[in-house]
């Protein structure tokens, strides 16, 4: 197995053990739960740009790869619920829109079909994501008493009910959008994979 494939492999791995520590009631658990989920987003990073560099790309890559990236962002939101950060309906639409459209791509992608992309959904992933690590860093942060004797009431504010469902609601709409694209303008694929394309 590739290296990318083996760093895929352990950001899979690392997922349920980051969410395992993110639920813990140990403060130092919650932190060890930031440092996971930090590294295992950089394997990302790293598998793709070895693949590329070293023309490790593989179908199992292919696959499992995005798929990977989708557990452990899936991971983060699910936490995210669980402890009543965001609203579990929000997290089952923004889970089931990503994973659909991952695998679409993906069998997309092993059928030789182009699968239209575009800006509007790297933007979707980067709110996604400004949003996943602003609730984690902050979430864990009130639970550390050297930050949260000093920075305690800007957290507070930095995390109000309010403001949180306000901007995961509007996450939650943009994926959802940005689904619904995706299907539009790749119906035709989508048809061919189902079979039912005449």
């Amino acid at each position: 197995m590739t290296l990318p494939n083996q760093l895929t492999v352990l950001r899979i791995i690392l997922s349920p053990v980051f969410l395992y520590l993110f639920l813990s009631d140990l403060i130092w658990m919650k932190q060890v739960s930031v440092a996971i989920y930090i590294v295992a987003a950089l394997s990302d990073w790293y598998d793709g740009w070895l693949a590329r560099k070293f023309n490790y790309i593989t179908s199992w890559g292919k696959f499992w790869d995005p798929l990977a990236d989708k557990i452990l962002t899936s991971a983060a939101f699910i936490g995210f619920a669980i402890v009543d950060l965001v609203p579990l309906w929000m997290v089952i639409i923004i889970i089931g829109r990503d994973v659909i459209i991952t695998l679409l791509r993906v069998f997309s992608d092993m059928k030789n079909y182009i699968f239209t992309t575009s800006y509007y959904a790297k933007w979707k992933t980067l709110l996604q994501m400004t949003f996943l690590y602003y609730l984690l860093i902050l979430y864990v942060a009130q639970f550390t008493p050297e930050i949260n004797s000093v920075h305690g009431k800007i957290i507070s504010a930095m995390l109000d009910d309010q403001l949180i469902f306000f901007v995961a609601l509007l996450i939650t709409i943009i994926t959802l959008h940005s689904g619904l694209l995706y299907i539009f303008r790749n119906w035709k694929i989508i048809l061919r994979l189902l079979k039912v394309e005449n």
